[in-house]
């Protein structure tokens, strides 16, 4: 039977929601099935309101029991995806009774491939045994500016060196390859070389970016071990003098696709990130990501908080396509390529 372009539109958003219990997560479950979510993801710290004390994330029972009970609701099952690069980005810590990580930093510090393979396997390993299937990592951004606060600032990348970053990044997905974890490498173009803080507003990236942070992209690509890779929301004006990556054709469509040749999934950051959020807004921002070739689109529901926001996206969508500002070729596209990843991670048959 042929979907809907409502059933194929909600396969392109992946959406963060409040709760850790079944009992606590109604909306959600609800948005799995009416919207046709095509994925989630997980925080263990509620952003948009600190006197909450939790987000989705107490044990690993609590975790398992979660995810199950959502993919439960799902007629295509979901994406469960969570951002677990290790050291300070890292949603499954030791104090929920997860295993310690360590940073990409103190990875590439080390420079050990096979060290780096038994790190990332114990990640892996543990998402596994959670019904997690998606890590939002690894970074493959350089460490290329030394004040830059998000990539620099928290230890997230391997070395400043991409041949460096392309050896342990690929480690890093061989680990989870092997569990059967699904990976996404971040933040294409590259984010390393940035100032700022794209979740504060827009970074422009055009007189520190430089063509060598497009090499781990490229040999990631290039040996096939690509099964997403995320859009930076940075704005670089050598790539395009109008929009920032995430929506941009140039970007996405011409350099990520075109040039470089990857034909998978990709990802926006997440879209309420202030870079994207206070500059365009959700009746542009929306369709014009999709248009510019991404995917999956990414609301993280978590630096601000819209219980609504699944059912907006998909409204904001459909009106698209049907006013004739995203061509339905591009729907079926995002559609045909989600489904051929979850067909390849041995979601859907």
């Amino acid at each position: 039977m042929t979907p809907s372009l409502r059933e194929k539109v909600g396969q392109l958003l992946m959406v963060g929601f409040r709760g850790c219990r079944p009992s606590e997560c109604g909306s959600i479950a609800r948005d799995i099935r009416e919207h046709h979510l095509g994925g989630i993801i997980l925080f263990d710290q509620e952003m948009a309101d600190r006197s909450l004390p939790r987000r989705n994330i107490e044990s690993p029972d609590q975790v398992r029991e979660l995810v199950r009970h959502l993919q439960a609701q799902a007629a295509i099952p979901l994406l469960t995806a969570i951002d677990q690069e290790g050291g300070r980005v890292n949603r499954l810590k030791p104090v929920y009774g997860f295993p310690e990580s360590f940073s990409h930093e103190e990875l590439g510090r080390v420079d050990d491939a096979a060290e780096t393979y038994r790190h990332s396997e114990v990640i892996a390993q543990t998402l596994s045994a959670l019904g997690l299937n998606l890590n939002l990592a690894p970074v493959v951004d350089l460490d290329a500016h030394p004040d830059n606060p998000i990539i620099k600032g928290k230890g997230r990348s391997f070395s400043s060196d991409p041949e460096v970053v392309a050896r342990h990044a690929a480690e890093f997905v061989r680990a989870h390859r092997a569990h059967h974890v699904m990976t996404c490498a971040k933040h294409f173009p590259g984010h390393g070389s940035a100032t700022a803080d794209t979740h504060l507003g827009l970074v422009d990236v055009t007189q520190t970016w430089r063509e060598r942070e497009l090499i781990p992209f490229q040999r990631l690509i290039a040996d096939g071990l690509c099964d997403m890779i995320m859009s930076a929301h940075v704005f670089n004006g050598r790539l395009d003098p109008r929009r920032p990556a995430t929506l941009s054709k140039e970007v996405i469509t011409g350099l990520l696709r075109g040039r470089l040749g990857f034909n998978g999934v990709v990802c926006s950051d997440d879209m309420e990130m202030k870079a994207i959020s206070s500059q365009y807004g959700l009746e542009n921002s929306v369709p014009d990501a999709i248009a510019a070739g991404v995917d999956v689109l990414c609301f993280g529901n978590n630096l601000s908080y819209d219980p609504t926001i699944a059912g907006k996206a998909c409204d904001i969508l459909v009106r698209a396509v049907e006013s004739g500002r995203v061509l339905p070729r591009r729907i079926d596209e995002s559609y045909d390529r989600v489904v051929a990843l979850k067909r390849k991670a041995g979601l859907v048959s």
